[in-house]
């Protein structure tokens, strides 16, 4: 990257942004050393203007975000830093400093929710000592094919109450079937990501296979 830093006094706004749920996390700024320090550390790192010094997000809380990409924007003087949060951002204890704790979380796709679903559901298998009591971490003890015959058991409720017209039902038992494949995923070394991915591929053959035939 070449990176503009000379054009705001050797910072640049650096816009911190979930790469799971796509949720804007925070603002912040970087120079060339902070740019440097995040991508040798894996650990979003910016400069405080505050503290006058370098500073890792979460150096103090834990809260740590770890890096998956940079993206500088078209005029290379602003960043976009794609990273997955350990805990909530704000220093107010919410996921993002554009919310406030007092308020409702602000409303993100439904898709970013079972993002944000599935790392939790990925943190009780991989800290299952947090919270051992949880349901979550009782059914990755109960091992892979305990919860494949649980999927098994909501994808049938899900059709009896699709077929039965039943669609306050139907809402709940379909819930409880993302939530199961969420954890079945996990068990078996895959993720949601994953199965996206296979959908993407056969959505790009279909589409070349109708556009061939147009």
């Amino acid at each position: 990257m070449n990176l503009d830093f000379e054009k705001m006094g050797g910072l640049i706004p650096a816009v911190v942004q979930d790469a799971d749920t796509g949720q804007v996390l925070m603002l912040g700024y970087v120079n060339e050393a902070a740019l440097r320090q995040t991508e040798h550390s894996g650990r979003v790192t910016f400069f405080s203007r505050s503290k006058n010094r370098l500073w890792t997000k979460g150096e103090t809380s834990g809260h740590y975000l770890t890096l998956v990409s940079l993206h500088p924007d078209c005029d290379q003087d602003a960043l976009l830093i794609r990273a997955r949060p350990d805990g909530p951002t704000c220093h107010r204890g919410t996921t993002s400093c554009f919310e406030q704790a007092a308020q409702t979380a602000l409303p993100t796709a439904p898709i970013s929710f079972l993002a944000e679903l599935e790392r939790l559901v990925q943190r009780r298998q991989q800290r299952p000592e947090e919270e051992p009591d949880s349901y979550t971490a009782k059914l990755f003890r109960r091992g892979l094919p305990k919860i494949a015959q649980k999927v098994g058991e909501e994808a049938v409720e899900t059709v009896i109450d699709a077929v039965a017209g039943n669609t306050e039902g139907l809402k709940g038992e379909a819930a409880d079937l993302l939530y199961h494949l969420l954890v079945l995923l996990a068990a078996s070394g895959l993720s949601l990501d994953d199965v996206v991915q296979v959908l993407r591929q056969r959505h790009t053959t279909i589409a070349a296979g109708e556009r061939r035939d147009s």
